[in-house]
C-alpha cells in the first residue's frame, strides 16, 4: 500500500504535519492566570471525611475533606488536606473515595507554603489517552495507511476548531464567515487525506463545499423564521457573564448548525463519488447519463440512512429533555413550540436538507468529471 503513495500525497502530508505543529503551539490569545501562585497536580485520595456533607433529597451540600498524596508537580510525594465543595448540582458535584485519582489545584503563600488545595474533579486524562489509543490502534489495523491519514485529519480538525475557530469567534469575527472558512478548509483537507488527489476527491470537494454554503444560507433563513435566540445553546449565557457581551449568540448558533452538518455532508459526498468511481472502473462503457442515474439511485438509499443518523445524534443529546416533557404529560403542541425542541428540529432538518442536496449534486459532478477522464 505504501508503494501506491504518490508524490503529491507525500508533500501534502508533510505540509499538513507542519501545519498541525504550528497550530498546536499557536496561542489562542485567551490564556489567563486566574490565581497567582497556584499549580494543578494529580493526587491520590488516601482517606476522606464526609462529616461536613449533608443531604437535601437527592442532592448533597457542604464540604468533603480528604487526605491526598500529591503525585505530580513540585510537591510530589507530600500529603496534605484538600477540600471538595458541593453545591447541590448533580452535573458538577463529585464525591471522592479512598483510592480515587483527583485533579487538584494547590495554592502557595509568599513563603511557598501550601495554603489551600481544592479538588477540581476526578483525574481522567489517563483513561482518555487509553480510549484514544485504542481508537488509533483499531483504525490503523483496519484501514492501514488510510487509517493514519484519518487520524491526521482528526487531529487537524480538532486543533483548527479549538485554536482557530473558537478564538476567532471570541474575538468578534463574524461567526458564520469564520465557520464557513474553517469548515470548508477541513472539508478539503479531510477529503484529500481520505481519497487522495483523485477524481472522486475533487468531485466530493466541489459538491460538499457548494452544499455547505447552501446549508449555511438555510440555517440563517430558518433560524430567523423560527425566532430562536442563540442563548438556547448550553453555556451561551455564561459567555456573556464572562465579559463577552458583544458576541452575536444567534449567529454562533446558526454557524453551529452548519458545522454540525458539514461532516455528514462530506461523508455522503465521498460515499457517492467513490461508488461511481468503482462503477466506471468496472464498466468503462457506462454513459454519462447512466453514471449520473446510478449516483442518484445510490444517493436515495444512503440519504435515508444518513438523515436518520442525524436524527438519532440530535435526539440522543436531548433525550433527558424529552423525558421531562413526557413525564410531565406536556401537550405535543407545547413540546414542538418550545425553544429547546424547536432548535433541535432546526438542527436536524437543515442538516437533512444539506444531505438531500449533496446527493444529486455529487452524482452530476462525478458524471461530468469521470466522463471527461474517460474521453
Amino acid at each position: 500500500m505504501i508503494k501506491n503513495i504518490n508524490r503529491k500525497e507525500v508533500v501534502f502530508i508533510v505540509v499538513l504535519l507542519i501545519a498541525i505543529t504550528i497550530i498546536t503551539i499557536l496561542p489562542t490569545g485567551f490564556h489567563r492566570q486566574e490565581y497567582l501562585f497556584t499549580e494543578g497536580v494529580r493526587a491520590k485520595v488516601i482517606s476522606v471525611n464526609n462529616m461536613g456533607i449533608h443531604s437535601s433529597g437527592i442532592f448533597k451540600l457542604g464540604d468533603q475533606s480528604a487526605l491526598i498524596e500529591i503525585e505530580t508537580g513540585s510537591r510530589r510525594g507530600e500529603r496534605i488536606q484538600a477540600n471538595n465543595m458541593l453545591t447541590g448540582t448533580l452535573s458538577s458535584d463529585k464525591i471522592f473515595r479512598p483510592g480515587d485519582k483527583a485533579w487538584v489545584l494547590i495554592g502557595f503563600d509568599e513563603d511557598n507554603n501550601i495554603n489551600f488545595a481544592n479538588m477540581i474533579d476526578h483525574y481522567r486524562i489517563d483513561k482518555e489517552i487509553l480510549l484514544i489509543s485504542c481508537f488509533a490502534v483499531v483504525i490503523i489495523m483496519f484501514s492501514g495507511y488510510t487509517g493514519i491519514r484519518t487520524l491526521l485529519s482528526f487531529a487537524f480538525a480538532l486543533l483548527s476548531i479549538w485554536k482557530i475557530l473558537i478564538p476567532a469567534m471570541l474575538k468578534g469575527y463574524n461567526p458564520l464567515i469564520a465557520a464557513l472558512i474553517v469548515g470548508n478548509i477541513l472539508t478539503v483537507v479531510t477529503l484529500l487525506l481520505v481519497a487522495g488527489f483523485s477524481k472522486k476527491a475533487y468531485a466530493a470537494i466541489i459538491s460538499a463545499v457548494t452544499c455547505s454554503f447552501a446549508t449555511c444560507v438555510l440555517a440563517i433563513i430558518f433560524g430567523n423564521l423560527f425566532n430562536i435566540h442563540g442563548a438556547v445553546m448550553e453555556g451561551a449565557e455564561s459567555l456573556l457573564y464572562a465579559g463577552f457581551m458583544k458576541l452575536d449568540l444567534t449567529s454562533i448558533f446558526q454557524a453551529g448548525i452548519y458545522l454540525a452538518s458539514s461532516g455528514a455532508i462530506l461523508d455522503l459526498a465521498i460515499d457517492i463519488s467513490s461508488a461511481l468511481e468503482e462503477i466506471i472502473n468496472n464498466n468503462p462503457n457506462v454513459t454519462k447519463a447512466g453514471l449520473i442515474k446510478s449516483g442518484l439511485n445510490i444517493g436515495k438509499s444512503v440519504v435515508g440512512s444518513q438523515t436518520t443518523t442525524l436524527l438519532f445524534a440530535y435526539m440522543g443529546s436531548y433525550i433527558t429533555v424529552m423525558m421531562v416533557y413526557v413525564a410531565q404529560g406536556t401537550p405535543i403542541m407545547n413540546i414542538l413550540n418550545s425553544k429547546v425542541i424547536a432548535s433541535e428540529i432546526l438542527h436536524t432538518f437543515v442538516g437533512c436538507l444539506g444531505l438531500v442536496l449533496v446527493s444529486p449534486l455529487t452524482s452530476l459532478i462525478s458524471g461530468l468529471i469521470f466522463e471527461k477522464e474517460k474521453r
